[in-house]
């Protein structure tokens, strides 16, 4: 390992600090705004959340983890399907009980170890569910890139479909011909070139940028006060079994960033607090109508290339997310990033996630000759893309995304030819 230039307990000069700490926000930004985009949430609010949350981690987490919290894709599909269903409120009391099973599992984990959950989560159930995160909105992705709506209908559009393509092509020039932090940033990057083009060719539309104020009070969205507190089991359905794939996500992240900094931080602070912080950062963030939350790799890699570990300069940065998120003009403009540019972004970040599973079996070298393996994977695939659902009542039913990870669960238990594979083994 290289040398490191400052260890997580360290604090850097002032000057190095804002510096230090803004490159981490902006390496987090561009993914953190698109999904309340996607999701019909305000971008104001998902940063402010971001910043709030990575605050409150660091703080359970005893000032021994740096890692920055972010708004989860994995609930892209059931916040849209919660909201359908009973309206945004509905999403937010769904995140606020996914943040409740978190603090369930790491009281587990504190008492029992965090050798079970490695167990119930072996990568060939977490991978394909993973696929299926990606794979599932890829339509999504599409459409947005390639269409307009006129009278409520989409219809197709070139020009449109061109600021995506050149949206897309700048994400992905980053990626492959860019090195260090640069390479860790094609999400905001393309977004930025797609949105200079969108002006070029003339559909930005600045009339919102025009009527903010500097200084705007964020659009919070509060339970009893902007929306009534209704919880259902279908609600409970759509949005709780998502969090298998995002401890998941939390487990991969904690041992990856403990490589990259040297430490064991299943040990120590242990599974059971970064957890608890992950999830208390999920339950305030749907207190105030943002997003789930989720640590970030984007962060992690900017820790790899600089080797600067410290938790100051995360906290740094969720200070800075907090104050940008108050600039009214700032969020204005965001609001009118055209949605073909974020369709454009979507098909390879979309891409990615779907990727990162695969990656995952591959890493994990899954035997797929073996026939278990073979029907865990190929089950929850199908489940999960096609968007299966069981339907209980007129007011319950499972489907999609949340069935497919219970199912996975439940075959990888219930299957003969179980392994002790787990999420610790491998991850790199």
């Amino acid at each position: 390992m290289s040398e490191k230039v400052l260890d997580v307990h360290e604090k850097p000069t002032v000057d190095r600090w804002l510096i230090l700490s803004l490159q981490h926000m902006f390496a987090m930004i561009g993914a953190t705004i698109l999904v309340p985009q996607l999701v019909g949430l305000s971008p104001a609010i998902a940063l402010l959340t971001s910043g709030i949350a990575t605050i409150v981690f660091v703080l359970v987490t005893r000032f021994q983890v740096p890692a920055y919290l972010g708004s989860s894709f994995a609930f892209i599909i059931p916040i849209q399907i919660a909201t359908k269903t009973g309206g945004i409120g509905s999403a937010m009391i769904g995140s606020m009980f996914v943040a409740l099973v978190y603090g369930i599992v790491s009281l587990l984990i504190w008492k029992t170890g965090p050798n079970w959950i490695m167990k119930v989560l072996p990568p060939i159930v977490v991978a394909p569910v993973i696929m299926v995160i990606g794979l599932a909105v890829a339509p999504v992705a599409v459409e947005m890139a390639s269409t307009i709506k006129v009278d409520g209908k989409a219809v197709y559009n070139l020009l449109h479909f061109s600021a995506a393509m050149v949206t897309l092509a700048a994400a992905i020039i980053c990626l492959m011909f860019f090195r260090g932090v640069i390479s860790l940033m094609p999400v905001l990057i393309g977004i930025i070139v797609g949105y200079i083009y969108s002006g070029f060719i003339g559909i930005l539309d600045f009339t919102k940028v025009k009527k903010a104020d500097w200084i705007e009070i964020p659009n919070f969205l509060l339970p009893g006060v902007d929306y009534e507190f209704i919880i259902t089991p279908t609600l409970l359905v759509i949005m709780v079994p998502i969090a298998i794939v995002t401890i998941s996500e939390h487990i991969g992240h904690q041992l990856v960033l403990g490589r990259v900094v040297e430490k064991d931080f299943i040990k120590d602070p242990g599974l059971n607090r970064s957890l608890l912080g992950d999830g208390l950062g999920t339950l305030i963030s749907g207190l105030l109508g943002g997003p789930p939350k989720t640590t970030y790799g984007e962060n992690i890699g900017v820790m790899a290339i600089t080797r600067i570990y410290s938790v100051y300069v995360i906290v740094g940065a969720a200070v800075f997310a907090i104050l940008f998120s108050f600039i009214g003009k700032m969020m204005a403009v965001i609001q009118t990033i055209p949605t073909a540019v974020l369709g454009g972004i979507s098909i390879l970040l979309f891409g990615i996630i779907a990727s990162s599973g695969l990656r995952m079996l591959v890493d994990h070298k899954v035997d797929f000759g073996n026939q278990r393996n073979l029907v865990i994977a190929s089950v929850i695939l199908v489940v999960g893309i096609g968007g299966a659902t069981i339907k209980f009542s007129e007011t319950f039913e499972i489907g999609g995304m949340a069935l497919a990870a219970i199912i996975g669960v439940v075959l990888n238990l219930v299957l003969p030819g179980r392994t002790n594979e787990s999420l610790i083994d491998k991850t790199e």
